[in-house]
């Protein structure tokens, strides 16, 4: 059927959130090394207000688009993804992504998230550009974004600092006929 495997891999499927991942997503922002993989902000704990905020907007949003990370075989809740900052008369979004359950680092899992977003953004919302950020030290991801096609568009050098070094921001950027021309059987 058309469409039916639109958000469902072999190892996950991206879902709506549900009331009951809050607890789950607020142990994740007490963990600095996710945080330090996430975001540019300070690694500090997250009220659990903070987390359903979030979802709050993104399910309100018109230029955004949220969904949870689960294991197709215990429907566990391991990470998040979205496409954000859409601008709809350019066809370009922003993608974040975040496997927060660390045993499932290095496993495939948010490769294959990212692979199922590509495919929503792409053929859903028909965007043309999805662009993201990626701290040079985050050597996992990196790798799996130039293995998805994205390609190195430039560098925010010496963006942050972290224990006393300073580290680069790198952009990725995937144009639908890049990510087309790669997935020609999907």
């Amino acid at each position: 059927m058309l469409g039916s495997n639109l958000l469902r891999g072999n190892k996950v499927y991206l879902s709506a959130w549900r009331k009951d991942d809050i607890p789950t997503i607020t142990g994740w922002y007490q963990n600095p090394e996710f945080m330090r993989l996430l975001d540019a902000e300070p690694a500090k704990p997250r009220p659990q207000t903070e987390p359903e905020e979030w979802i709050d907007r993104a399910h309100k949003a018109h230029n955004e688009f949220s969904f949870a990370i689960r294991t197709c075989d215990r429907d566990k809740l391991i990470g998040l993804i979205e496409l954000e900052g859409i601008l709809w008369p350019h066809g370009v979004s922003w993608l974040g992504v975040g496997i927060g359950e660390s045993k499932y680092w290095g496993g495939g899992y948010g490769t294959e998230a990212v692979t199922l977003m590509l495919r929503f953004g792409f053929w859903e919302l028909n965007l043309h550009r999805i662009q993201l950020t990626v701290f040079d030290y985050n050597t996992r991801a990196i790798a799996a974004y130039e293995k998805l096609g994205f390609v190195r568009e430039g560098v925010y050098r010496e963006f942050l600092q972290r224990d006393g070094r300073r580290y680069d921001m790198l952009l990725y950027g995937l144009l639908r006929r890049e990510w087309e021309a790669l997935n020609t059987d999907s």
